[in-house]
């Protein structure tokens, strides 16, 4: 072979070298998202507290819909229980192994998954809390989510209006001990009833994770210090309705204003048949449609999302008291975890 055809080919080469160089480098974007990768949906992950509660189930189900919508993929992982960080850190763990361009997380240990986080984001992955605020509030680029703290003012401001007057004699049963969201509507619940922490008031307290057995179990040891109560907080649900057979049991339902969040379509015939006289509405499918939308923004054209989005609250009672905006079971029925909050 000639000299001059050996040198052609070596420039060729070369050429070819550099071109495929300049190629990987121009797939990075200035506006820090995520690099070109190879034709398909864009993966997008959930991580939930739980995969029973039915909140979670109704924004997961949302997130879904959503993703379906824009032609993403969902890929949706839980913890075993509420306040599994363990189970949360490895769902992160993950799904960045999978690929997802953006990550919607609640959770369940708002400090405790920020070093996962952390990783997830060094892989160019946006991240997203969703019902839940970390601690701290920028270990994730955005966050979705109920003011919690409105949401517990809103319930304790019923409760003592329903009191009439009456000094309260307290329970509370709350939910995960250093969760952002147990802390938020129990600061909450305490100045719409206008209470501090502590007070004597307060007769007894205890944690039940959001979960109604073990609020049940929580509020009949309670109940055993002492029957003589006349309000309850509750920080979700389920949990309500724990405490509402322990009350039952005591013979103490009729005596008793009791509150609550999450607002459920199980949720109305409970507040409808006085098993609770109200509960706070959220919109889980209004966070989970947005959370998805903002994750699908950032992998066409690398828009990160930031700061708090509201999604709104609304007290629901069929028991309205003067100077507290509500709507009653039948509209809750109808709008039940639905996207009209704000």
């Amino acid at each position: 072979m000639k000299r001059s055809s050996v040198l052609m080919r070596l420039v060729a080469i070369g050429a070819a070298v550099a071109a495929l160089f300049t190629a990987g480098c121009s797939a990075e974007r200035s506006g820090g998202g995520p690099a070109a990768g190879p034709a398909g949906p864009v993966k997008v992950g959930l991580v939930t507290k739980t995969d029973t509660n039915p909140y979670f189930v109704t924004l997961r189900d949302a997130a879904k819909v959503a993703a379906q919508q824009q032609g993403a993929q969902l890929i949706a992982l839980a913890g075993k229980f509420d306040g599994d960080n363990e189970g949360q850190v490895a769902a992160i763990e993950n799904l960045v192994q999978q690929g997802v361009k953006g990550i919607l997380i609640t959770p369940s240990n708002s400090g405790g998954i920020i070093a996962a986080l952390q990783q997830a984001k060094s892989r160019g992955i946006t991240v997203i809390a969703l019902d839940t605020e970390t601690d701290p509030k920028d270990a994730v680029d955005a966050t979705w989510a109920t003011d919690n703290t409105d949401a517990g003012r809103k319930q304790g401001a019923y409760v003592k209006a329903a009191l009439n007057g009456a000094a309260p004699k307290l329970l509370m049963v709350d939910g995960t001990p250093g969760a952002a969201v147990d802390t938020q509507r129990h600061n909450g619940f305490l100045s719409g009833i206008g209470l501090a922490n502590g007070a004597p008031q307060i007769v007894g307290s205890a944690n039940a994770n959001g979960d109604q057995n073990l609020a049940q179990q929580a509020t009949e040891n309670l109940l055993q210090r002492s029957t003589d109560v006349n309000s309850v907080y509750t920080i979700n649900e389920p949990t309500a309705r724990g405490v509402y057979v322990a009350m039952a049991a005591k013979n103490l339902t009729g005596k008793v204003v009791m509150g609550s969040i999450d607002g459920g379509c199980q949720a109305m015939p409970d507040v409808k048949s006085g098993k609770y006289a109200a509960t706070v509405m959220q919109f889980p499918k209004k966070m989970a449609q947005e959370g998805v939308n903002a994750v699908v923004a950032f992998a066409k054209d690398g828009t990160k999302p930031a700061g708090f989005h509201d999604t709104g609250s609304q007290l629901i009672t069929d028991k309205p008291l003067g100077g507290l905006e509500s709507k009653d079971t039948t509209w809750g029925q109808q709008n039940c975890w639905g996207s009209v909050g704000g």
